[in-house]
């Protein structure tokens, strides 16, 4: 959618049963019409971080541990109409966003009897997709677009895409930020767009509001009358890097890191993604192809989702390049650059992934180069777990440079139902500002593991 305005050390915890399990075919899915298949199983050398099937019960809204919804015709104090130019407004009505009950995710777009659109946008929890240093990311998705063509689909913009993560809650950074979008489709043509969006607007490096684009014809069955599996593969393995998009594995399009300039390459890319999925109704793509929706347009028709999975590969627990954190994204806890004490096991929190565990008195990891900006951080956020023995307790501090400076903020945890058992965990801080290595470190009265951490953040 185009906007415009170390190793890891365990200490044999064998009463924690490692009880994640991901689902299970292989990266480059071919597409089928069959109602509703499984995630492909990641290859080898491929982990699955994060997935989603579509599994409930059909009328039901999609899981807020994973997604939230984005409603009415903007964000509050963005620009108005999404910054698109489109006419709905979106809505969390399971009219507009539901499942199905055979395993996918319907957006349907609606028209009321005086002439009103509805339909629905959904986007990820999270904010930290991005590949490791050295490493790839994979998000793909398989979707059958709306089944309308012809007038019937004068103004239909369906679309699966990711918007850089400092576009949540500024509204007015891009396309600086960076925009990914997988799969754009226009007026039922049986094509589909994908689209790399930067630097500045109106023109730019990134030739905006168009942006670096390419497009094919979906192969075999057409875009609306079968499912397709749209991918992006965001590779800092080669150099330069690469973004590449595909469909049905075959990949159609690629924008390289050399294609703009360094400041705008970075600027768009170093920082963690969101994921969206929405149907909007006119705008400006949708302009470019004639226009609509008008009185021949056919409402109700929906985009239908059967998954969306990320996979990551390359880089283990190698973070992200020094001063490539963001404060306010959320940083994954198996990301550390150093580490006393702590082990990696797989986690059964939304998303997936893993988490560090095995944290008791005196352990600790590093977490280097995360930038709070110019903009004092006041809180520290962290997703956290417990199984610890009564009377077991513990600090989860946060110091800035060195593992044994004064902390900046600090809370305190004690068994929270399990060690797969999650909360989010506030505390305050001292203000904070520019770039710092950050430590996490756990202090206890009692030798007794305490805690779990999956990830953590910081707020303003």
């Amino acid at each position: 959618m185009r906007e415009t305005s170390g190793t890891p050390v365990g200490r044999g915890r064998i009463r924690r049963a490692l009880i994640a399990a991901v689902g299970v075919l292989s990266l480059a899915a071919a597409g089928a019409t069959a109602a509703s298949a499984d995630p492909p199983t990641p290859p080898s050398g491929w982990t699955q971080v994060f997935v989603d099937d579509f599994n409930g019960s059909a009328g039901t809204g999609v899981n807020t541990s994973n997604w939230q919804y984005a409603t009415g015709k903007g964000y509050p104090g963005g620009p108005s109409n999404w910054g698109t130019g489109e006419i709905e407004t979106m809505t969390s009505s399971t009219s507009n966003v539901a499942l199905d009950g055979s395993g996918n995710l319907r957006i349907t777009p609606r028209r009321d009897a005086s002439g009103n659109w509805t339909s629905g946008r959904i986007e990820t929890n999270r904010t930290d997709f991005q590949p490791p240093a050295g490493g790839k990311l994979r998000v793909q998705s398989r979707i059958q677009m709306p089944n309308v063509t012809g007038t019937a689909a004068r103004g239909y913009w369906p679309a699966f895409w990711m918007l850089g993560a400092p576009y949540r809650g500024n509204y007015q950074n891009w396309p600086s930020v960076g925009e990914l979008d997988i799969l754009e489709n226009v007026q039922g043509l049986n094509t589909v767009w994908a689209t790399m969006h930067c630097g500045t607007n109106p023109g730019g490096p990134c030739n905006e509001t168009t942006g670096l684009g390419g497009s094919t014809p979906c192969p075999g069955t057409t875009c609306q009358s079968g499912f397709h599996t749209y991918g992006m593969e965001w590779d800092r393995s080669t150099s330069p890097e690469q973004i590449r998009f595909y469909v049905d594995g075959t990949n159609y399009h690629t924008v390289r890191a050399n294609q703009v300039d360094a400041t705008t390459w970075s600027n768009a890319t170093n920082h963690g993604f969101f994921i969206i999925l929405n149907v909007a109704m006119g705008g400006g793509f949708v302009d470019a192809f004639g226009g609509g929706p008008d009185g021949a347009t056919v409402p109700g028709n929906p985009m239908v989702v059967d998954y969306v999975q990320v996979l990551q590969s390359g880089g283990g627990t190698t973070p992200p390049p020094s001063g490539n954190r963001d404060a306010y994204s959320a940083i994954q806890a198996e990301s550390f650059d150093g580490q006393s004490g702590t082990m990696t096991e797989a986690t059964t929190d939304a998303g997936g992934g893993q988490n560090i565990g095995a944290l008791a008195n005196g352990d600790w990891a590093q977490f280097k180069g995360v930038n709070f900006g110019s903009t004092a951080a006041r809180q520290f956020n962290a997703r956290v777990a417990s199984g610890a023995g009564s009377g077991v307790s513990g600090l989860v501090e946060v110091r800035l440079d060195s593992r044994t400076s004064t902390p900046i903020g600090s809370f305190s945890l004690a068994n929270t139902g399990g060690w797969q058992s999650w909360r989010t965990v506030p505390a305050n801080i001292g203000n904070v500002t520019g770039t710092h290595d950050v430590y996490l470190t756990f202090t206890s009265g009692q030798p007794a593991d305490f805690v779990n951490v999956n990830w953590f953040s910081f707020g303003r």
